[in-house]
């Protein structure tokens, strides 16, 4: 069996956009997908799959879904269990013990950006803020709150031109124990 870890991106914002995480986990069982769990109310679910299948297909099925059963065209992006075990150990501020994991974020992209267009990117003024990209994820290290960085999902989705979803660093270590 194949672990994967999807994140969903807008629902259960400020009231908006509303699924409720057990209808989801029925949706996801409906699609054939087994053992799933889902995490927080903002879109985060473990399960397996016996045959291992390809990311963005994966996602366009889960979308599809979606916008059928819930009427919500909500963005999708798919990880397998050891590529988030692998993101972990890629990410350069969780290395730096001195760096809290409260000031921590994991923007994920369906696709890896151009390295123009990240160069461009690395040429912008976040203030104090600092980010690293890695293949399709950007670490993000805030000074202040996340909700008050210039590093936003938009920014990145018009920059790049892909989808992006962002979760702090205490669900992404908790996504990767409820994927063991």
């Amino acid at each position: 069996m194949i672990k994967y870890i999807a994140l969903l991106r807008g629902i259960n914002v400020a009231g908006k956009r509303k699924v409720l995480m057990a209808d989801l986990k029925d949706l996801f069982a409906k699609l054939g997908f087994t053992n799933c769990i889902t995490y927080i109310q903002s879109g985060n679910v473990v399960f397996e799959l016996d045959k291992e299948e390809d990311n963005i297909e994966l996602a366009h099925k889960i979308e599809a879904a979606i916008l059928e059963h819930f009427k919500l065209d909500v963005p999708v992006i798919i990880r397998k269990a050891y590529e988030w075990e692998q993101l972990i150990s890629d990410n350069p501020f969780f290395k730096n013990k001195r760096i809290s994991i409260d000031r921590q974020h994991l923007t994920l992209l369906d696709e890896e950006p151009k390295s123009d267009k990240v160069e461009d990117l690395k040429k912008k003024d976040f203030g104090m803020d600092q980010f690293e990209i890695i293949g399709q994820h950007v670490f993000l290290c805030c000074t202040n709150k996340y909700s008050e960085t210039k590093m936003t999902n938009g920014l990145l989705e018009k920059k790049f031109n892909c989808k992006a979803t962002t979760r702090n660093w205490k669900t992404v270590l908790k996504l990767l124990e409820l994927s063991k």
